[in-house]
């Protein structure tokens, strides 16, 4: 199975305490977001768990400890570094602070397990598409020796974000068209292997990819490991990753992004924050009386998985 770190907050920039504890300990609970009484335990051993994501855009806190978990587990992060500033993800390192940080990591874990999300894209009077172009370029440029790939993906408009940031724009067809189309050149120029992220969108004409941000194969390829050939839904609408299981939480992230689509209101996710405790089994809260603690289904994909645990403690 996979695990996934920081699809619905950003465990690494304020938790990386917790994260590391659990990994020491071997197990993490996840609340059930949908059935809050539901809880799961995961074990944290290589024995089950494939491949361990990790999603961020401050890996700052992790870098002196990260190789507590590199060093047991394959892995692959993500490290999102958009063209945004204060105005719209208050909490957020700088870009120049951003890509120094990506580099540090980059030195510890090798490009092949280091992608770039550039995303979402969206637009207002001053981020236009213009913008856009130019700091993509500038960023492109500095990163390029330094990913395996990055990937995109065009703003979504679900209803709380038309109240948490009332200046977006919509995103026309044709402001997508000219987007993908000077992002496209603009990687190939760097040689920087671009693809989109859960779109039903095909700008292949444009040198863009329309592939799964996590397969199997993109996993397999940066760990040097076999995984057995299997058949999935994806985990959304025009996504074709490999289905994970996530051990963060919604409305915990005071990053105060904006675009957010896991947090329903920054003020929220502050309050939630301070309620974190490193020590618990869980993100957020406590266990409590009514809860109901279940085992997950933990399967290996890997082909071999004993051959190629056998290599990694080596």
């Amino acid at each position: 199975m996979i695990i996934n770190t920081g699809g619905r907050t950003d465990t690494v920039q304020y938790y990386s305490d917790w994260l590391l504890n659990r990994f020491k300990e071997g197990f993490v609970y996840s609340r059930n977001p949908f059935y809050p009484t539901k809880i799961t335990r995961y074990e944290l051993n290589p024995k089950v768990v494939d491949c361990v994501i990790f999603c961020s855009k401050n890996y700052e806190p992790i870098l002196d400890r990260i190789n507590e978990i590199t060093d047991k587990f394959n892995t692959y992060f993500f490290y999102t570094i958009t063209a945004y500033e204060k105005d719209i993800e208050p909490n957020v390192p700088t870009i120049e602070k951003s890509i120094e940080t990506l580099l540090k990591l980059e030195k510890i874990i090798g490009k092949n397990r280091l992608a770039w999300r550039y995303d979402p894209i969206l637009l207002t009077q001053k981020y236009t598409i213009d913008y856009h172009l130019k700091t993509f370029e500038n960023m492109s440029e500095s990163l390029s020796n330094h990913i395996d790939r990055c990937i995109f993906s065009f703003v979504e408009m679900y209803k709380k974000l038309s109240l948490n940031m009332p200046e977006l724009k919509a995103i026309s067809e044709n402001d997508k068209i000219i987007l993908a189309k000077g992002l496209g050149e603009i990687a190939q120029r760097y040689n920087i292997q671009l693809q989109t992220c859960a779109t039903e969108y095909d700008f292949e004409e444009f040198g863009i990819h329309h592939s799964g941000c996590i397969t199997l194969d993109i996993l397999g390829q940066a760990n040097n490991i076999k995984f057995k050939t299997l058949k999935h839904n994806g985990m959304r609408k025009n996504c074709n990753c490999i289905e994970s299981r996530d051990i963060g939480f919604y409305d915990t992230c005071p990053n105060g992004c904006k675009y957010c689509y896991a947090n329903s209101t920054p003020k929220k996710a502050i309050e939630n924050y301070k309620l974190h405790n490193p020590n618990s089994p869980i993100l957020f809260g406590e266990i409590k009386k009514d809860d109901i603690i279940q085992k997950g289904n933990q399967k290996s994909f890997i082909d071999k998985p004993e051959t190629i645990q056998n290599l990694k403690l080596f």
